[in-house]
């Protein structure tokens, strides 16, 4: 009776084993292949033959400095890594309320000890009082904090002071590789990508509507523009 059941068990187990762990994912990669060849096969984006990316993972267009370039769409901020990391995938894990995130004393700035003409929320860097300073006597500010972004946002795409400013454009993703922008993000960075190119406003702004990905069946999640794809296009002008 015991030698039945442990044939009947091992019997069972390589059927599992043969089904589960070959006949279905042979299955669902042939009808990856045949079927969604181009999603299963990463989405890459190719130009001129040359494979330059993912629609699916985001990039940054910055210089060997790491400054933004004025003539490419900047994507938002990625916590993946040094950016866009698709091995360090993950966000800042910072809560809603951590300073390190939103500043220093929101309610009352002015009660910020660190506070800086351009910034009174600032969150300077260092630690233990060890805090650096800038060549004027003001505290270095820590970069990745949303009015610090905010303030490098304004000044890179030439918005007034205090003008609203997407909420994407100043956090990261949870993933860290999130390769769209809002339409409003895009729409605000048009004016900078055009001079920078020398291109008529109005021409960028339609590329922008032109690549919009609509929210999901009309209600899930919001429009969204791809950064990788507007800025091939970008190119793909300046060769017609």
């Amino acid at each position: 009776m015991l030698r039945r059941q442990l044939v009947t068990g091992l019997l069972v187990t390589a059927c599992l084993l043969v089904l589960l762990c070959g006949v279905f994912p042979l299955a669902v990669w042939g009808v990856g292949q045949l079927a969604f060849n181009h999603q299963a096969n990463g989405s890459l984006v190719k130009v001129h033959g040359k494979t330059v990316g993912s629609s699916l993972i985001g990039q940054s267009f910055t210089d060997n400095a790491g400054n933004a370039l004025p003539q490419f769409f900047q994507p938002r901020p990625s916590a993946a890594g040094k950016g866009y990391d698709a091995g360090a995938s993950a966000g800042s894990n910072l809560g809603p309320s951590n300073p390190n995130l939103i500043g220093n004393n929101l309610d009352d700035p002015q009660n910020n000890p660190y506070r800086t003409p351009s910034d009174p929320y600032c969150v300077p860097v260092g630690a233990d009082g060890g805090y650096q300073k800038n060549p004027d006597g003001t505290y270095a500010c820590n970069p990745n904090t949303v009015p610090e972004r905010s303030i490098a946002y304004r000044q890179l795409n030439g918005l007034a002071a205090g003008s609203p400013v997407p909420v994407d454009a100043v956090t990261a993703s949870g993933s860290g590789l999130d390769p769209d922008i809002s339409v409003a993000n895009a729409l605000d960075q048009a004016g900078r990508v055009a001079q920078a190119r020398h291109l008529p406003p109005a021409q960028v702004v339609d590329l922008i509507h032109r690549r919009i990905d609509h929210r999901a069946w009309g209600v899930l999640g919001e429009d969204t523009v791809n950064v990788v794809d507007l800025n091939i296009a970008l190119d793909r002008l300046g060769d017609a």
